[in-house]
């Protein structure tokens, strides 16, 4: 049965007011003074319309650590955040580093029909660092992966690193590297300054992020490589990326929202959900990587959504586990933190939160544009609130933003035509 869609009055990213009209999963036309006899109609009348959101680093946690997330909640609290397309890290139990494990992880995404979840293959076997895993099978999966990594474990072994991105040459492939030196954050609780000093915490220097990136770097330019840098975190690491881009390296690297915004010193009330990894940093730090994402030089908004059950959380802070939620706070927080203050225009989000990482990634979606997939999001800037544990769609609470104010509001988002939040309240099931 054909479904049509009449979105009235939007606001484009890029400023332009128009009506859309979606039939039979696609953007069928964009216009002014669109109509369809027997559509159904959306008032987006003050709502600016997004390609839908494309997250290159979510944690889902299935197959294995259910209790904290599995792929249908994530994909609920997905759509709920204005996202489409995730990307699953593979640290599940079995670890995503065979062919089958990713399969099974596109076929549940499928079955739960809030998003396209695209598989993330581990870079290694089972994330231990010492072998390269199937990744030419897992290439030619039905899961298409395209991006490797063992986030949670750096690979730090640099033979290791180079074979890895020599072997992902052949089918445009990314290593996605989590840059921690393990040597020099051994037992680290939070960033490495004065604040640990003072409160006795074993500090995670930020040389620890910066001294691997520069090295693969340099590796990527060798081999002629694609490398992708995971939630960068520091000023000496947009110094890396800015320096290595001027030299033609196939670089590109991420920030999350929360190191967009939080600092440090939330670790003063040994509160567990500031806990992270990377750390929050300094004041210094977030201006930097806020300034580096103005300017180009941080390519993408990524969540690094990472659910844990309540007692990962709800105990002291060196027992506590890192990570915190946030597929449905990203687009309010980087309206606080990069569209409010001026430094990017919706034009600028819908590039580092959609086509960007889309591209990264090698999937078809984050555009806007007659003939294109409709998965898309409207969203509402104008309104401020409290964010609650309502705003939560998954199975773990453990977001940084909790009481906190911040602005908009995800009105719908379409996968594939289909309204998977209809006038801001999320649909109880959707058909991919």
């Amino acid at each position: 049965m054909t479904t049509t869609t009449v979105i009235r009055g939007a606001e484009l990213h890029s400023g332009e007011t128009v009506d859309l009209i979606v039939e039979d999963g696609r953007i069928a036309e964009i216009g002014s003074g669109l109509s369809r006899a027997g559509a159904d109609v959306v008032d987006a009348a003050g709502l600016i319309a997004l390609p839908g959101l494309v997250d290159l680093h979510t944690h889902l946690r299935e197959p294995g650590y259910e209790a904290s997330e599995t792929i249908l909640s994530g994909s609920r609290a997905a759509a709920a955040g204005g996202y489409t397309t995730v990307f699953a890290m593979p640290n599940t139990s079995p670890v995503a580093d065979t062919a089958g494990v990713v399969e099974q992880e596109l076929a549940l995404g499928e079955a739960a029909g809030y998003v396209h979840v695209q598989p993330i293959g581990a870079v290694t076997v089972g994330q231990k660092g010492e072998r390269l895993a199937e990744l030419g099978a897992m290439a030619s999966s039905r899961a298409q992966v395209r991006v490797f990594s063992d986030d949670g474990f750096c690979v730090f072994d640099p033979l290791i690193m180079r074979r890895a991105l020599e072997y992902v040459k052949a089918f445009d492939g990314v290593i996605a590297q989590h840059a921690q030196d393990p040597r020099l954050t051994e037992g680290a609780q939070m960033n490495e300054g004065t604040v640990s000093a003072e409160l006795g915490l074993a500090g995670w220097p930020a040389v620890a992020e910066e001294s691997i990136i520069a090295r693969d770097v340099l590796l990527a330019e060798h081999v002629g490589s694609r490398l992708h840098v995971c939630h960068l975190s520091t000023a000496g690491s947009v110094d890396i990326i800015r320096w290595a881009k001027k030299r033609g390296v196939n670089v590109t690297a991420e920030v999350t929202p929360h190191h967009l915004l939080l600092t440090e010193e939330l670790v003063r009330g040994y509160d567990a959900r500031y806990k992270v990894n990377p750390p929050l940093r300094r004041d210094e730090d977030v201006r930097a990587v806020r300034e580096g994402l103005a300017d180009g030089t941080i390519d993408i908004v990524a969540t690094d959504h990472a659910p844990h059950p309540a007692e990962s959380k709800s105990c002291e802070w060196q027992a506590a586990a890192n990570g915190m939620v946030g597929l449905e706070s990203a687009l309010r927080v980087v309206q606080q933190a990069m569209v409010d203050t001026g430094l990017l225009s919706w034009d600028d989000v819908a590039r580092v939160m959609s086509s960007a990482p889309a591209r990264i990634g090698r999937v078809q979606t984050g555009s806007l544009v007659t003939g294109s997939t409709a998965s898309l999001t409207l969203y509402d800037p104008s309104p401020v609130r409290t964010f609650s544990r309502e705003d939560l769609h998954g199975r773990s609470i453990n977001s940084p933003y909790l009481g906190r104010e911040l602005p908009g509001e995800v009105r719908w988002t379409f996968f594939r035509g289909a309204p998977t939040v209809a006038d801001g309240i999320l649909r109880p099931g959707a058909s991919a």
